[in-house]
């Protein structure tokens, strides 16, 4: 999403002020989940204490403690603003590594197996953000970022009507596209505009991220649907999980609308922890 904010506002300006909304979308979707099983508990039934049987709090504490104390360090390094999110995620990189040698779980063809995977997907983003930037640039030489500001400058409400025009076309654009390439070919398009047309960029991408969230769960091509649908037995119809998903769209949609009536949600960690330097 950096991709079209100003210099003054860092990835990391992003992240930080995705991480309210973010806690909150999580809240909601357990809030949900625990509706459901109240209401409707034959949908989520309860395992029996004979199948879960006894808690050994030792060995879970063992098993959480390595991860969250990686996730920790690499959010805590960005909040603290001693590395950058490249950095951190190289920190995380090592740290992955240093817990599965740990484990006894790093070997060499393990090792030689996420290398290839991660320069594939790399390679893969890369020739997308080339493409992507070759066509901003031809679009912008032939004035189409003008003929955008146009438009948007004659939307009836004005910057508003311009927010809500970009954030149902990039919704709409969710079911048929992934995340990436509205990231790397629309957004670099829309977000100079509105922009310049005064919203904040760290409100706007935050805003912009939500709403590709729902691109994961929008049917035909929504990535989570791929993953429901290859862990499923075949007795579970595709339309029944299409119809599952449905609730939490509902509940991204709702965090879009509560992050747009409270902007605060957004902007105020970011100016906590900036306005204090």
């Amino acid at each position: 999403m950096g991709v079209f904010t100003p210099k003054t506002v860092s990835v990391g300006d992003l992240f930080i002020g995705a991480l309210i909304p973010g806690v909150l979308l999580v809240c909601l979707y357990i809030a949900y989940l625990i509706f459901v099983a109240v209401t409707q508990p034959k949908k989520l039934p309860a395992l029996p204490q004979e199948a879960l049987g006894p808690i050994e709090w030792g060995r879970l504490f063992k098993a959480l403690l390595p991860p969250l104390v990686l996730m920790g360090s690499v959010l805590g390094s960005i909040l603290a603003g001693v590395a950058t999110p490249t950095e951190a995620a190289s920190l995380g990189a090592i740290g992955a590594l240093i817990l599965g040698l740990l484990k006894g779980q790093l070997t060499l063809k393990r090792l030689r197996e996420v290398s290839f995977s991660t320069a594939e997907i790399s390679s893969m983003v890369f020739l997308i953000l080339i493409g992507a930037s070759l066509f901003s640039l031809v679009f912008r030489g032939f004035g189409g970022d003008m003929m955008i500001e146009n438009v948007f400058a004659q939307l009836p409400g004005g910057v508003l009507g311009a927010f809500f025009l970009v954030m149902v076309v990039i919704f709409l654009l969710g079911f048929i596209l992934d995340f990436i390439e509205i990231i790397f070919v629309v957004v670099p398009i829309v977000g100079p505009v509105l922009l310049s047309m005064g919203l904040d960029p760290v409100w706007l991408g935050v805003m912009i991220a939500l709403n590709l969230q729902t691109s994961f769960l929008t049917p035909p091509f929504g990535f989570s649907l791929f993953y429901l649908r290859s862990v499923t037995p075949p007795s579970v119809a595709t339309a029944t999980i299409y119809r599952g998903v449905l609730p939490f769209i509902a509940i991204q949609i709702s965090m879009l609308v509560v992050a747009y009536v409270w902007p605060e949600i957004i902007t105020w960690l970011p100016s906590q922890i900036y306005g204090n330097q």
